[in-house]
């Protein structure tokens, strides 16, 4: 059996956030309209690497530090890395997973090394879904079992549902690489659209430096959306539909100008109808800062948050390349952040 190299990005979410979740309580609600997200991998992620174990799920993975952690071994009993997922350690979101996996294919071992890190952790691109997919792949790679990109993600979404997140399946969406996506959810089923860009689209993702709590955000949401608050049911209902709908047309005419104007019109939604059900976390200063700023207005057709939202990241579609590197300079000059560049 043969070592696997792996590489997985994180996610970008260009429209659409917290609709994946809400969009799976039709399973109970018929009232509730679908969700509906776009969605394109970025160019950071986590490498590693997938070697063979006689038996027992063994993992070393880069520390937020940035040092490597030494290689731990989990038992392969389904139930024991099931209280792994459950201990809220470093290593809970891949021990969700091997759990999820060893439930369907007992006794398979595993060594996982993750070994390089690009991908920003805790900023609304998906660090841990893309460790829950990489942790799936493997499996999957390493003892051949032919699972689709489809049911690596499930997989992935369910492994990480064991650590006590709230996330909804768009998280796992990584497992499709860097190419833009339209994601339709409806209860437990998730459709997928790729979209084809008219032209290049340059985005820029601006790591805020920031602070946010995505679990209080998702549980305080989840709490008015299923406590009847209309205001965040249209949001992420009707006016989702709308938005998603024009901005996917803006991606395949390539028209960035009015991609920009949907994602300032995205934000001025979000502020005024989700953020209220979570303010200690969806005042979000910093991001409106850096997206009211004079240069980003001049470089920029527009901007939004990114992910869960709060302090964690924003995003903005640049008016071009030039453009773009441009102000990745002035506001990590000036402002302390780190920028990302993603084209589409």
């Amino acid at each position: 059996m043969k070592k696997f190299n792996l590489f997985v990005p994180g996610r970008l979410c260009l429209f659409g956030e917290h609709s994946d979740w809400a969009g799976e309580y039709r399973k109970t609600d018929s009232s509730v309209e679908t969700g509906r997200c776009i969605v394109a991998g970025t160019d950071q992620g986590i490498y590693g690497t997938a070697d063979p174990a006689s038996t027992g799920f063994h993992i070393s993975q880069i520390l937020p530090d940035g040092s490597q952690s030494s290689m731990n071994s989990y038992s392969s009993e389904p139930e024991l890395l099931r209280e792994v997922a459950e201990s809220a350690v470093f290593d809970s979101y891949a021990a969700g997973t091997a759990a999820v996996i060893l439930e369907k294919h007992p006794n398979l071992g595993l060594r996982l090394s993750i070994l390089r890190r690009t991908l920003p952790m805790k900023k609304g691109l998906s660090s841990s879904a893309a460790v829950c997919v990489l942790t799936a792949r493997a499996f999957n790679k390493l003892h051949t079992l032919n699972l689709s990109v489809e049911e690596e993600m499930e997989l992935a979404y369910r492994g990480e549902l064991l650590t006590g997140s709230h996330c909804g399946r768009m998280d796992q969406a990584c497992a499709y690489g860097v190419d833009p996506v339209l994601l339709t959810f409806d209860g437990d089923e998730m459709t997928a659209s790729p979209l084809l860009p008219g032209s290049p689209l340059h985005i820029l993702i601006v790591d805020l430096q920031g602070r946010k709590n995505t679990r209080r955000i998702l549980d305080e949401l989840n709490l008015a959306f299923t406590s009847g608050n209309m205001q965040i049911r249209r949001a992420l209902g009707s006016y989702n539909h709308r938005i998603t709908a024009e901005a996917s047309d803006a991606i395949e005419r390539g028209d960035a100008k009015d991609l920009g104007r949907l994602m300032i019109e995205a934000q001025r939604i979000f502020d005024e109808m989700i953020a209220p059900a979570c303010p200690s976390e969806l005042m979000s200063p910093g991001l409106h800062e850096i997206l009211a700023s004079r240069i980003a207005k001049s470089l920029a057709w527009g901007g939004k948050g990114v992910g869960s939202q709060g302090d964690g990241t924003a995003q903005f579609i640049c008016k071009g390349p030039g453009e773009r590197e441009e102000l990745r300079t002035v506001l990590e000059a000036e402002t302390g952040v780190e920028c990302y560049f993603l084209t589409m």
